[in-house]
């Protein structure tokens, strides 16, 4: 999952953006300002977004009314300071789907980005399962035909993620789009890397009931679609 922060506290941004690296093994954008941010928030895939209201150059509700405008359902997490009833109000009237109020505790923080995410892929329970597949999104536990399996953090990345869109055959862009931060680097080849490395931990072979794979389209974890 990606994910970008819109705050100009750099220090608490950099503070939540590692907790979602280590916690949730997600890959975090940050951004400083209101213009940037915006232009961000516009032209990347991102799965949620943590957002401020008190930012330079563009206001925080301005952005999110700009999301909410141009059809944009990505989940939005206001997080500032305002914690006047009215201010609350306003964020989720004008399309937040969650408000918090700083200071937080950080662990209440990461649990409700998880549920947003979960939800905003449909899946409202903790743990998805697909097939003998178990993966349990609050823990990171991975268990298949009942043996837990440990993975790198890329890789429990990618599989949460075809797991979030079990059954849909999902493209090779949108995995690197919602996988990598900017400052990662991608090679050509990375996502059959990580494939090829997830069936052998997951002791499955290359024609794998779980994991298909739909030559020059993308792959689908689960069932095929109809």
């Amino acid at each position: 999952m990606r994910v970008l922060i819109i705050e100009d506290e750099i220090r608490l941004a950099r503070n939540v953006a590692k907790v979602l690296d280590e916690e949730s093994s997600w890959a975090v954008d940050i951004s400083i300002d209101g213009e940037d941010g915006r232009h961000m928030a516009m032209t990347n895939p991102y799965d949620l977004i943590i957002l401020d209201l008190g930012l330079p150059k563009i206001s925080g509700l301005k952005i999110l009314q700009d999301l909410r405008r141009n059809n944009m359902t990505v989940p939005v997490l206001i997080l500032t300071a305002r914690d006047a009833a009215d201010d609350i109000i306003q964020g989720l009237e004008m399309g937040s789907d969650d408000y918090m109020v700083k200071p937080f505790d950080i662990r209440e923080l990461i649990a409700r980005c998880k549920a947003l995410v979960r939800r905003s892929y449909g899946q409202a329970a903790p743990v998805i399962s697909v097939g003998d597949l178990s993966i349990d999104t609050a823990k990171h536990q991975v268990i298949v035909h009942g043996r837990a399996v440990r993975l790198s953090a890329m890789e429990y990345r990618l599989l949460e993620y075809l797991a979030m869109r079990a059954g849909e055959v999902v493209s090779k862009t949108d995995i690197v789009d919602h996988l990598y931060d900017f400052g990662s680097e991608k090679y050509s080849n990375v996502v059959e890397v990580y494939i090829s490395s997830l069936r052998k931990k997951l002791g499955l072979d290359s024609e794998s009931e779980l994991i298909h794979t739909f030559r020059n389209q993308g792959y689908v974890l689960g069932e095929l679609p109809v």
